[in-house]
């Protein structure tokens, strides 16, 4: 199916990044939210990406405002009768996005598709709120959308094949990356980096280096900014909330720091509030330091006097990718992919992914320093199943030939 009109509704940040994203395209959008305040800023922040592009010589002043001219801002479902697909990309709660499911579902034709932008919620189950789950599908966004170019499409349960090809090609349409899925809690990017980014924050509470430290450690090994960095750009609400979801499927090994609800609960929830990990403006990091010797003090968290190492973040990323082909998530290609594309890992000056990484140090080398932390840190560094099959079929990576891929002599 062609898409000739889609619709986004949420006009918050990604909401109106990704509405546009679809007008760059030249295709027209209906941009709904509930709050005209939003609409307008949904509005002015469209307007600001078009400008810097204006500013930078890589389009006209016109083409500018024939572009911006393609969205149509709404507070109702009036101009949704005759759109193709609709983006979702309300708030992160189920009960928010059932009851936009709801309302879709009373206004658009038969033969739309409804993707939702979750980074992590069940597709199977909107689909079931959506009342035609044929139709159903995930369409993860990468922040910033003007920018990024990955995008996870997530079949549920009950998808059809047709919706997937369609939302596939709609997503090159747009110019972007899409990698196909299977659902799961965190789906592939953020399954793989919230164990990066929460044992970078166990490092750091454990006082076995600084936020600062870390950050550049990590930055050396090749990533394009350090975790903190990082998580204070993501915004400390939207990292701890995903979490406490990843958590909640997962167990023990997604158990999250103590340090996360102390920030929350202090407000400080990145460079949007002004401090997170890091003070920003006027602020400083004092009041982190003062949680973390709390925690330390009051024996919630054991002091860890063995100093930092990049294995400790980088071998649990290692792990989810093997636990993700495991479960036959996605292909190794597309694994590596998508962690390039979506978070712009490197290692040795190449872009790489994390199985190839692996392949690279050597899969015997990383199942052996897993189980070393294993032993040390407990049940989060366990390693994966397949992982040790590999190893004991002699699959050792790049200097045998094959590991999580295959090279040629």
């Amino acid at each position: 199916m062609y898409i000739f009109k889609a619709g986004v509704v949420g006009a918050g940040a990604m909401g109106a990044e990704i509405a546009q994203v679809i007008s760059y395209s030249g295709l027209p959008v209906v941009l709904k939210d509930v709050d005209q305040r939003m609409l307008d800023k949904g509005l002015a922040h469209i307007r600001e990406i078009y400008q810097r592009r204006v500013d930078k010589g890589k389009m006209s002043a016109s083409d500018m405002d024939s572009k911006v001219s393609l969205i149509t801002p709404t507070l109702t479902y009036d101009d949704f009768g005759d759109v193709d697909l609709v983006i979702e990309a309300v708030p992160e709660q189920m009960t928010i996005k059932r009851a936009v499911l709801a309302e879709l579902a009373r206004v658009l034709p038969e033969s739309a598709i409804v993707a939702s932008n979750t980074s992590a919620l069940s597709i199977s189950e909107m689909g079931a709120a959506f009342g035609r789950p044929s139709k159903m599908v995930g369409m993860h966004f990468f922040n910033p959308a003007s920018v990024m170019k990955l995008v996870e499409v997530i079949p549920g349960l009950d998808t059809s094949q047709e919706t997937v090809d369609d939302v596939v090609a709609f997503a090159e349409s747009l110019r972007k990356l899409p990698v196909v899925v299977k659902e799961c809690p965190g789906f592939l990017v953020n399954r793989l980096l919230m164990p990066y980014l929460n044992e970078a924050v166990l490092a750091l509470e454990s006082g076995a280096a600084s936020a600062a430290e870390i950050d550049q450690r990590m930055q050396a090994w090749g990533w394009p900014m350090g975790p903190f960095l990082l998580m204070d750009m993501l915004g400390l609400d939207v990292c701890a909330h995903v979490g406490q979801y990843l958590e909640s499927e997962y167990g023990e090994r997604m158990k999250g720091a103590r340090l996360f609800p102390l920030l929350l609960q202090a407000g400080r929830l990145g460079e949007k509030s002004g401090a997170g990990f890091f003070g920003y403006g006027g602020e400083t990091d004092e009041p982190v330091k003062k949680m973390i010797a709390d925690l330390q003090a009051s024996g919630q968290v054991t002091p860890d006097p063995g100093g930092f190492s990049e294995d400790r973040l980088v071998l649990p990323l290692i792990n989810e990718a093997a636990l993700c082909l495991q479960e036959n998530i996605a292909s190794p290609g597309d694994i590596d992919m998508a962690m390039v594309a979506g978070s712009g890992m490197t290692y040795q000056g190449e872009r790489m992914g994390p199985l190839a990484v692996a392949d690279t140090l050597g899969l015997d080398v990383v199942l052996e320093k897993l189980e070393g932390l294993h032993k040390t840190y407990g049940e989060r560094f366990r390693p994966a199943r397949y992982l040790k099959m590999k190893v004991r079929a002699g699959h050792l990576g790049k200097k045998t030939g094959r590991g999580f891929h295959e090279y040629s002599a």
